[in-house]
């Protein structure tokens, strides 16, 4: 028997070309930039045209992908991009 598993989710950080950050979750990351700089995302990132993806983090589920990001979004942005390094050293989940 096959058990069915669905893609991962992720949470992810991009670097806006002003400096601001924006914090959203997919299953892609990839594809989600790319929405993100054709104009296709958030409405915050069509007035702050995204730059790079800071960093991203793989979460088990998207119940868990919503709450880390609704919990980076009361990050300030230096704490953010503490958060952004800390991922790039194995520590992806150091918020939860």
């Amino acid at each position: 028997m096959t058990i069915a598993t669905s893609a991962p989710w992720f949470v992810y950080v991009l670097e806006c070309a002003n400096g601001r950050l924006y914090t959203g979750i997919t299953t892609d990351v990839a594809r989600r930039f790319r929405e993100h700089a054709t104009g296709r995302g958030a409405a915050f990132t069509r007035m702050n045209a995204p730059h790079r993806v800071l960093a991203f983090t793989a979460c088990a589920d998207r119940s868990q992908a919503s709450r880390l990001e609704a919990r980076i979004k009361r990050l300030s942005p230096t704490d953010k991009r503490r958060l952004c390094r800390s991922w790039s050293q194995d520590k992806p989940l150091a918020l939860l």
